[in-house]
């Protein structure tokens, strides 16, 4: 119980630290005031830029809503991402789960392709990394496979679905 009463502490700082230093393009409140556990939070403007054409933007100015969900042991185990608004990503699971290395478990991994180092910071890292990963997609780990296909081999169909979100997450204003 203390340390869920600790974890509640740490994260009611830390969104307090957010409301007051707000990281570009991300805003976040509770889901239900009395759960600190359980955060709604909004990416503003996602901006995806294609590789090889780094200076061109893909898709901007979406809104895309998720909800960060905190483990009681937080800090020592890191919070689920799973977005509830509409996404087309290879690095976000066709559910809306978000599959970066800062979101896996403390400790060395299974699978042996990631350093603890890379693994598991705090929520405004969390935050930034989200953002990076939209914005620069890894096909060579996929959790979406089919999205990676796109973006690899049908870089325009690619486009053309995330443009489509975008317009789709604009009208849901």
């Amino acid at each position: 119980m203390a340390a869920t009463s600790q974890a509640s502490l740490l994260l009611q700082k830390q969104l307090k630290d957010l409301t007051r230093n707000p990281v570009d393009g991300f805003s976040a409140g509770l889901v239900d005031d009395s759960n600190v556990f359980e955060w709604n939070v909004t990416i503003i403007g996602l901006l995806i830029r294609s590789s090889e054409d780094s200076h061109l933007p893909i898709a901007e100015g979406g809104y895309f809503n998720a909800i960060m969900s905190f483990p009681p042991n937080y800090p020592n185990s890191p919070p689920t991402v799973r977005f509830t608004s509409e996404m087309w990503h290879p690095n976000v699971y066709p559910d809306g789960r978000v599959c970066i290395s800062i979101l896996h478990p403390p400790g060395d991994d299974p699978n042996g392709y990631e350093l603890a180092s890379e693994r598991w910071t705090p929520v405004e890292s969390i935050v930034l990394s989200i953002i990076s990963m939209l914005s620069s997609p890894n096909d060579e780990s996929p959790a979406n496979v089919e999205a990676a296909k796109d973006w690899r081999d049908r870089r325009e169909e690619f486009k053309k679905k995330v443009r489509r979100i975008v317009r789709k997450s604009q009208e849901m204003l």
